[in-house]
């Protein structure tokens, strides 16, 4: 299947994705505190203990008189922040080892989707890299849907500066082509974050006897005799590429995690969703 066949096959399958997507981002969501952090704005956040350098007109005097502490009084950084989504659509990633799971498409789409839901209601906005925003409303999700599924390759132009990024694919290219492009998203600009989405059938190479392997992207084959006796050194290579995405991610500043499609989505979710709340100091790795 080509790519552009693949993009029209998961967009044909959009409107179930959506549901899942909003179900996913309201189990998310009830738990999460979002994306609040202390900044320049009107509304009150929170009290916080003073700290040494912390000037005298920072000092909140009439919190601090109830007791032996002095409180600072933060107000809520009231800028929306813009994110930038991609989700892998091409021929590789509409696979899966087995009938009753999700191919790694579905799954990158409804995390990626549920992702924006929860960052919309947070009143954020959100886009499809390399697109305008996708603004508010109860069709906002449905256009950031229908725009993932119209660009399945990566963005070739960086985010403006102030954009954050999160990439979410198979990422099994060469590394050096990946490292390329993080470096060229990330130069001089807010973070990212990096999604590994995989069948489990990719870590461990569950096979045995004669497979036949096809390369979905370029048709090309390779017969395996005995597909047991590649199994250890083709962990130890997944092992290695995953070493390298994580070292990818934090020369640039990003942050990486990896989800296998037989496990629930809300975890991979939320664990993301928190990473973005994090204070822009940096996202760790």
């Amino acid at each position: 299947m080509t790519t552009e066949g693949a993009a029209r096959q998961l967009a044909a399958r959009l409107p179930p994705l959506l549901v899942a997507a909003e179900r996913v981002a309201a189990a998310v969501t009830g738990g999460a505190h979002g994306r609040r952090r202390a900044g320049p704005g009107e509304s009150f956040w929170q009290f916080r203990h003073a700290q040494t350098g912390d000037p005298a007109s920072a000092i909140d005097w009439r919190q601090s008189a109830r007791g032996q502490d002095l409180f600072v009084r933060q107000t809520e950084w009231a800028a929306a922040q813009t994110v930038w989504l991609w989700c892998d659509g091409t021929a590789s990633m509409e696979w899966r080892s087995d009938p009753n799971l999700p191919t790694k498409a579905e799954r990158a789409l409804v995390l990626t989707l549920a992702l924006a839901a929860c960052l919309l209601r947070g009143g954020e906005r959100v886009a499809a890299a390399g697109w305008l925003p996708t603004g508010h409303g109860p069709q906002a999700l449905s256009r950031l849907a229908a725009a993932l599924a119209a660009t399945p390759a990566p963005p070739a132009a960086p985010p403006p500066k102030g954009v954050e990024m999160v990439l979410v694919s198979d990422f099994l290219e060469p590394l050096d082509m990946i490292a390329a492009r993080v470096r060229a998203w990330a130069g001089g600009r807010a973070g990212g974050h990096l999604l590994q989405v995989l069948d489990p059938a990719e870590e461990t190479l569950p096979f045995d006897g004669r497979i036949r392997f096809t390369d979905p992207e370029s048709g090309a084959e390779f017969l395996a005799r005995r597909a047991q006796d590649l199994r250890d050194g083709y962990q130890q290579r997944m092992t290695a590429h995953r070493d390298g995405l994580v070292a990818i991610a934090r020369a640039a500043g990003w942050s990486f995690s990896c989800h296998h499609s037989d496990q629930p989505p809300q975890t991979a979710l939320l664990a993301l969703y928190r990473r973005l709340a994090s204070p822009r100091n940096g996202l760790p790795c």
